[in-house]
């Protein structure tokens, strides 16, 4: 099955380049660009892609509102990886809250770009764990309080919400496995039902709900 992939940057240069790089590719086929985010709505809408590379600083609809259009459109949208320059950076933490799958730096190496694409493709996020939970702790501690939305975990059992402390605190499911004593399978099970019953795409989302429902502090 082969991946479609659509390239958004304000710089000719860079998706001149991620396009070189994908199309060298047996699964991944680059069937559109775009150089700011009313050209991307368009080409998504005409190309219907699985995954989008999204600058988030371009002239005229930016690539956050962008990628927030992109998510209220129902459930068979494109995933997102936002394209960034710097990793703790407030605009990934932004596009991560408008429904983005992960982020990747713009001087990411081949093999790595490859790699993000077909995870994404695959209903997983991209960004390391550690990575992403430094991210989001630091602008939502910086940033205004913002109401706790602790009851909307009430559906989960004990142990999901066991679960989702760790996820928040930044454990991979290997991690937790060895933390609560479990298998990776029956982890791997416990997460699939926590995005599931919470409404989440995937861990990058499960992470940002975990520190805006005061997860984070259970979790160190």
């Amino acid at each position: 099955m082969t991946i479609r992939v659509v390239l958004v940057d304000d710089q000719t240069l860079v998706r001149t380049g991620f396009r070189m790089i994908l199309d060298e590719t047996e699964d991944i086929e680059v069937v559109g660009e775009a150089a700011d985010g009313a050209g991307a709505l368009d080409v998504i809408r005409r190309y219907r892609p699985d995954v989008v590379l999204m600058d988030v600083r371009m002239p005229g609809l930016d690539g956050i509102e962008a990628t927030r259009r992109l998510r209220a459109g129902g459930t068979s949208v494109p995933r997102v990886i936002i394209l960034t320059t710097f990793d703790l950076d407030e605009y990934v933490f932004a596009g991560l809250r408008a429904g983005a799958s992960g982020f990747l730096l713009k001087d990411t190496l081949a093999a790595d770009l490859i790699a993000a694409v077909r995870v994404v493709a695959g209903g997983e996020s991209v960004a390391a764990p550690s990575v992403t939970r430094r991210l989001i702790a630091h602008f939502l501690h910086s940033a205004p309080p913002a109401p706790r939305r602790a009851d909307r975990l009430d559906v989960l059992t004990a142990r999901e919400r066991e679960v989702l402390t760790l996820i928040t605190g930044g454990l991979t499911n290997t991690e937790i496995a060895s933390a609560l004593h479990l298998s990776e399978g029956t982890v791997k099970t416990h997460v699939g039902r926590i995005l599931a019953k919470l409404g989440l795409r995937d861990r990058v989302q499960a992470v940002i709900l975990g520190y805006e429902s005061g997860l984070a502090t259970a979790s160190g």
